[in-house]
């Protein structure tokens, strides 16, 4: 009991002498504290865990917070925080239904070095952790359960056949045979976009616009941005990046948001590799802008890609034309949803779109990947916006 007495006031002294402070000075009190008690291993532990359940109470989520640890810290704190992750989750007897995808792509959590480095990377660790401001939920927190679930099954047939469509358009070398599996794809999941709104309007379902996060890394993340806006906006969903925290978050009907996440993730994996490919073509040729070159070809990827994925959009509605109503009533709930989620946005003026190579490398990407079957104006081809 004095073991345990004696650590938390350790912890206490530590954390009052580096947790708010900026300096790496008070960092080195703190860490010498810790690692002067071996009896505060515990109280360190039960309060990063305290921290962590924090985090969900405003509003993040495991993949939010290790995204973020990855991004300002070392992979060392990133193994720190995913063993307070897996400990604190542990306890609850419920979780909302996207955790356990995040909590699987965890890594690995033993993390050991000397008493005085360990107890700097943690204080680094909770400095972070401690300073996460509130932010919009986009789900129930652990251990509440909804008012409503939605039912959880196997994964249907058709997203399962989608899946395999974009796997095979990631893994061939040949860009025809990428261009036609990535259009069938596209036009698989506005079908089936379609088939889920007319089953939820015959069954009277209660389904509400739910939300999630999709990480946009650095670098060129403007870039990636729009490419995601692009596909969310294609599929009747709503997106909104929060540059501070490298994220967007993506509002729409569950079915709609399942197929933004695989096409969006797909269609980056496509377009990095045929910007790789064709940068190496321009360091052949003698080229050094390679920066700029990769941003324009990324901007104009996104760029291209939106045209023709809400092209294909409207194609496939057109076919069901009793359904509009219905989709109407839907784009009407999502954008409700957005805007109490986010009642003040604020829209920036894309730049760095200078490398003339670059942009038509990026639009002839798209067009490889292009995601409907039909002829599209030529508007746009090989220009860079005014």
């Amino acid at each position: 009991m004095a073991a345990g007495h004696e650590g938390a006031g350790s912890v206490e002294r530590a954390f009052a002498a580096a947790l708010y402070a900026e300096d790496d000075a008070a960092l080195d009190t703190g860490a010498s504290l810790l690692a002067a008690d071996p009896g505060a291993g515990a109280e360190l532990a039960r309060r990063g865990e305290e921290f962590v359940r924090r985090a969900w109470q405003r509003g993040w989520q495991p993949a939010d917070v290790v995204r973020l640890v990855r991004r300002d810290l070392d992979d060392h704190h990133v193994q720190l925080v995913s063993g307070l992750i897996v400990a604190e989750t542990s306890a609850y007897e419920w979780l909302p239904p996207r955790w356990a995808g995040q909590l699987a792509e965890l890594g690995d959590t033993d993390w050991r070095a000397d008493r005085f480095s360990y107890a700097t990377a943690v204080l680094e660790l909770y400095r972070l952790l401690a300073r996460l401001p509130a932010i919009e939920p986009v789900g129930p927190a652990p251990g509440v359960s909804p008012l409503y679930a939605a039912p959880v099954h196997g994964e249907p047939r058709m997203l399962a056949r989608i899946r395999a469509l974009l796997a095979k358009a990631e893994a061939t070398g040949f860009p025809e045979e990428a261009e036609a599996l990535t259009a069938k794809a596209q036009e698989l999941m506005a079908r089936y976009s379609l088939d889920e709104a007319a089953l939820a309007a015959r069954t009277h379902s209660a389904e509400e616009p739910a939300a999630i996060r999709i990480g946009v890394d650095a670098p060129y993340e403007t870039a990636k941005a729009i490419l995601l806006d692009a596909v969310a906006s294609a599929n009747r969903c709503r997106a909104v990046w929060n540059e501070a925290f490298g994220f967007s978050t993506v509002v729409g009907f569950e079915p709609d948001l399942e197929v933004v996440e695989m096409l969006h993730t797909s269609l980056l994996v496509q377009g990095m590799g045929a910007m790789v490919k064709a940068e190496g073509e321009q360091r052949a040729g003698g080229r050094k802008r390679t920066k700029t070159f990769r941003q324009t070809f990324l901007l104009a990827y996104a760029h291209r890609l939106g045209d023709r994925l809400a092209s294909t959009s409207r194609r496939v509605t057109a076919e069901e034309p009793t359904l509009l109503p219905v989709l109407a009533a839907r784009d009407v709930a999502v954008t409700a949803r957005a805007d109490r989620m986010f009642p003040e946005t604020t829209t920036t003026r894309v730049r760095g779109a200078t490398d003339e190579a670059g942009w038509h490398h990026g639009t002839a990407a798209a067009d490889r990947a292009r995601t409907d079957h039909g002829r599209t104006d030529g508007r746009g081809r090989g220009q860079l916006p005014k």
